[in-house]
């Protein structure tokens, strides 16, 4: 495989980027960071670590990575998040494909698995969470303001690899809960610019079958605890999201 260039936007990450940049050893041959303005000891870490450091202005999760991407020498990108580090297992994986002649149409996905306050959750709904993350440079763009997805140019082959990304995401049940306030209200502002509205019944009846589906279905008892949390978490998500929606309505409606 050619050169491979790892990129990853940042703001504020001190306590997750060294660990990010220290698992791409030996994988990357170069690392892009792309900061919004961290105010913290990032810029500082990314440079002790030999990362090609640069500032950019937010323009969204998507506008970010793309912009990223635009800087990478290499013909291969590996797009990692500053809170996510690779396995030893998927290093080993990464490893073996570079030593191989990959062809140009192949694309390549990781399973997350992520870490809730010191627990891994594998259940929830939360795991195998599967995420092309390796691909030829020019061949796709991130598109979307909620949870970005790759839209590639032309026809692709996906594969696996085995072994896992590790995604330290959240340290706190406080942080989970700011987080899903903040994506349940950008997932209502898409919804609602999309003409979708709040079903009759849907803030009492949604978030418990939310909760239903990742704690019953889905196997969130198995995780314990945390499980429990998680799943509770993103029943209020839903509620946020639908109560959001309905508020937008209003105040269309109002104006």
């Amino acid at each position: 495989m050619d050169r491979i260039s790892a990129v990853i936007i940042t703001q504020n990450e001190e306590r997750n980027i060294g660990r990010c940049l220290a698992s791409l050893k030996g994988i990357a041959d170069e690392v892009v960071v792309v900061d919004s303005g961290s105010t913290d000891q990032t810029e500082d870490i990314c440079h002790a670590h030999g990362a090609n450091f640069h500032h950019h202005d937010w323009e969204g999760y998507s506008g970010q990575k793309n912009y990223a991407e635009g800087l990478a020498a290499g013909p291969w990108i590996l797009s990692i998040d500053a809170d996510e580090a690779l396995s030893d297992k998927l290093r080993k994986e990464l490893l073996r494909l570079k030593e191989s002649s990959p062809e140009e149409e192949n694309v390549y996905s990781f399973c997350r698995l992520t870490n809730y306050c010191g627990y891994w959750i594998k259940h929830c709904g939360w795991y195998p969470d599967e995420k092309i993350r390796l691909w030829r440079k020019g061949a796709g763009r991130w598109d979307g303001v909620v949870h970005e997805q790759l839209e590639f140019l032309h026809q692709v082959k996906q594969q696996r690899l085995q072994g896992d990304l590790l995604h330290y995401s959240y340290y706190s049940i406080e942080e989970l809960a700011a987080r899903q306030v903040k994506y349940a209200s950008l997932a209502a502002q898409k919804a609602h610019q999309q003409g979708k509205k709040c079903p009759t019944g849907a803030l009492a009846i949604k978030p418990l079958w939310t909760f239903m589906r990742n704690y019953l279905l889905k196997g969130g008892f198995l995780d314990g605890k945390a499980g429990y949390e998680v799943c509770r978490m993103s029943a209020f998500y839903t509620m946020i999201k639908y109560a959001r929606l309905k508020e937008l309505w209003r105040e269309k409606q109002e104006h």
